[in-house]
């Protein structure tokens, strides 16, 4: 028959209910059973912070509302993580995700055609416009080095 554990915790500890409190040092965040450490994260580390929370969460430990009170985190951000804790698991959380990238826009002719405008002088948000695409995705290039930014046009003097 299992142990039941007492609900005291030590001094300096801030409790998510009556099982489980969370301790931060220096440079750390501690998860306490009762007077036992379970679970150590670095405090910027916010995959682990996650996952144990979803942890707890998935075991019956404590409920979604008492990590949203606790650490004033958005319910739907405890909801997407347990949805990520249930399907791909633990593992979930330290997986790179894909990322897409808005710069296959500009491939080709539609590339060579904007360097031709931004050569002539026309301004990035003109030739947006005349090639259909997001004057931040000529930004994109532009910084990533695709492109090469076209003269900026000086401001006319102010007349007080």
């Amino acid at each position: 028959m299992p142990q039941l554990q007492l609900p005291i915790f030590p001094a300096g500890v801030t409790e998510i209910n009556s099982q489980i409190a969370v301790q931060k040092d220096a440079s750390a965040v501690w998860y306490i059973y009762g007077h036992v450490p379970v679970f150590q994260h670095a405090e910027g580390d916010v995959q682990s912070f996650r996952m144990f929370t979803s942890q707890l969460i998935a075991s019956g430990t404590v409920k979604p509302k008492e990590i949203v009170r606790t650490f004033g985190v958005p319910m739907i951000t405890v909801k997407r993580y347990m949805r990520v804790y249930r399907d791909p698991g633990a593992k979930g959380f330290y997986e790179a995700k894909a990322r897409h990238s808005s710069a296959s826009v500009l491939k080709g002719e539609v590339l060579e055609q904007a360097q031709r405008w931004l050569d002539e002088g026309r301004s990035v948000p003109e030739v947006a416009e005349e090639l259909k695409v997001l004057s931040n995705t000529l930004h994109k290039a532009i910084r990533a080095g695709r492109l090469r930014g076209g003269q900026k046009k000086a401001m006319p003097a102010r007349v007080w």
